[in-house]
């Protein structure tokens, strides 16, 4: 798997590389701002790129306006965003763009090794993974909305749901059947009004959307 890294810090980005070459991954640049990223992933189109959601020159969301340039001109490259803090508009704003092949993780999240190469992995083959702060902060943040109607049990779901979780990995961390699984993802969709006309996948999407929007 080919791998595009833009990150300003010198020690995290030689960091990255080292962890992903050892792991596998083939890293064909590395650049230390945005322009650079664009300008890596036009020449070598690689299946991944992991970009700081922050960088120079203004340090507030140049990484997150590149991502949403490579996901328009070359939709096939995944996107994985690392932040230092919790932003989860950020999260929003790239799925509304596009519903396959993006992650939104905070930096520390890159210190488990096995889980930060679950979700790169992920990511890379069209999936999506969104941090677990980022899920909790949301779920903090939707109050009085169409997804109030959901039990408790069903948002648990929906959390792991835009973690990116298959069924079977919701399954494991909620320690119950796959098949009680999929009778929950089936009552939210029914409740977010998510029925019939979509293939499941699609509706998954929809539904991590609705859970990420608060249904406005």
């Amino acid at each position: 798997m080919r791998i595009v890294i833009a990150e300003d810090s010198v020690l995290l980005r030689v960091g990255l590389i080292k962890l992903l070459e050892t792991s596998g991954f083939e890293v064909v640049d590395a650049a230390g701002d945005a322009d650079g990223l664009l300008a890596a992933v036009e020449k070598h189109r690689p299946d991944a790129v992991i970009t700081d959601v922050r960088m120079p020159p203004g340090y507030t969301d140049e990484g997150v306006r590149a991502a949403l340039v490579i996901r328009r001109q070359w939709p096939d490259v995944a996107v994985l965003l690392l932040s230092q803090y919790v932003e989860e508009r950020y999260a929003a704003d790239l799925l509304s763009a596009n519903t396959s092949g993006i992650g939104y993780l905070l930096k520390d999240r890159v210190a488990d090794v096995s889980s930060f190469l679950d979700a790169l992995r992920r990511v890379a083959s069209g999936g999506t993974a969104l941090d677990p702060e980022v899920v909790a902060q949301l779920l903090l943040r939707r109050q009085s909305d169409p997804l109030e109607g959901l039990t408790p049990r069903e948002r648990d779901v929906l959390a792991l749901m835009a973690e990116g979780r298959s069924n079977s990995g919701i399954a494991d961390a909620l320690v119950v059947s796959e098949s009680a699984v999929a009778k929950h993802i089936n009552n939210i969709f029914a409740k977010l009004g998510l029925v019939g006309g979509a293939n499941a996948d699609h509706r998954r999407v929809l539904a991590v959307l609705r859970f990420l929007e608060g249904g406005s």
